[in-house]
């Protein structure tokens, strides 16, 4: 049961949404404070708004109540939605880069952020054992319907990755760890380099997606909230967490992630090695 009042909620964001749309920023600004007032844990994402209008800093990540609320709701259209209107295919990307840099078979896998399971699918053939996790509890239960994971976790991915282990007490390992369209939902990727790298074995590889923007727009920044209200990344600020954990960087290539309104999304496909 939610405890905070859900028809203020309601009326607050939609009013900053219609305000923001009318390109009264102060206005639609006050309204998503408001919202944020009602509900801190944030299932509307007002901050990531006020974060993108300019309103307010970057938060270190997406509100989780905000992106388990808006994967369940399109949970039964997300295929459809990813695929075939925005063109997303980087988890078949990832295939083909881990075929040219690192072929052969991995022992365990962990999917991260595994939505429906498009990159469990995609690495089903070359991977003995798949865990996806993700924080939407009917995106996992259609992830189980795909039936190319040996295990499935509904949880949090810098918290599973510092948290989570075996039934045994055991912490797992993996020989290759994926967050594809991952980083987009958070904006200090400090933790998440730090958990693949204690979650790896050595030698085991890292392989994820980002979303950038241009230089000028980023200004000097290591990640902010574009326009589309997704996190951006600086690459440099990636390839130095990446160094600092003891990463190698194999590849860091530009992609176009997903269309959006007809036009493409620029980011990063970056695999790199632990040790």
């Amino acid at each position: 049961m939610q405890d905070f009042d859900e028809d203020a909620l309601a009326e607050a964001y939609n009013r900053g949404l219609e305000l923001e749309k009318a390109g009264d920023r102060d206005a639609a600004a006050e309204a998503y404070r408001q919202a944020l007032a009602i509900d801190p844990a944030d299932h509307c994402g007002a901050a990531v708004r006020l974060a993108a209008m300019g309103r307010a800093e970057a938060p270190a990540r997406m509100p989780d109540a905000y992106v388990a609320t808006l994967f369940d709701q399109h949970a039964d259209v997300f295929d459809e939605i990813l695929v075939d209107r925005l063109g997303y295919c980087v988890p078949l990307m990832a295939r083909e880069l881990l075929r040219a840099h690192a072929s052969g078979r991995f022992a365990r896998v962990l999917d991260l952020g595994c939505g429906t399971g498009l990159t469990g699918e995609a690495l089903r053939d070359v991977a003995d054992h798949i865990t996806g996790v993700d924080l939407s509890e009917r995106i996992v239960e259609l992830a189980y319907d795909r039936g190319v994971y040996e295990d499935l976790y509904v949880g949090e991915a810098v918290e599973f990755l510092e948290e989570f282990e075996d039934e045994d007490g055991s912490v797992p390992r993996y020989d290759l760890i994926a967050a594809t369209d991952v980083f987009p939902y958070l904006g200090a990727a400090e933790r998440i380099v730090a958990g693949a790298a204690a979650r790896l074995v050595s030698g085991g590889l890292f392989a994820f997606s980002t979303e950038t923007l241009p230089e000028a727009v980023l200004a000097g920044r290591p990640y902010m909230v574009g326009a589309r209200h997704r996190f951006a990344h600086a690459l440099d600020y990636l390839r130095g967490l990446l160094a600092a954990q003891g990463f190698t960087v194999l590849a860091a290539d530009p992609i176009t992630v997903r269309l959006e309104e007809g036009e493409p999304v620029p980011g990063h496909l970056v695999l790199a090695r632990l040790g």
